[in-house]
């Protein structure tokens, strides 16, 4: 089975693009906290790419 991008979030909508839901936080707390609902609820894992982004993966 392939893993899935579902979603990224970000403090700097500079670095991303794409086809996939894009949420824009106003601070790092802000991007923590809505990475692990939005994995919670979509029953996903985050992953930290450590460039200010966290994107939201189905396993």
């Amino acid at each position: 089975m392939a893993k899935e991008i579902l979603a990224v979030i970000t403090t700097d909508k500079r670095k991303v693009t794409g086809a996939v839901p894009i949420f824009i936080a106003d601070s790092e707390e802000e991007k923590e906290k809505t990475a692990l609902f939005l994995a919670k609820t979509l029953d996903a894992m985050v992953h930290d790419l450590e460039n200010g982004c966290y994107f939201i993966v189905r396993h």
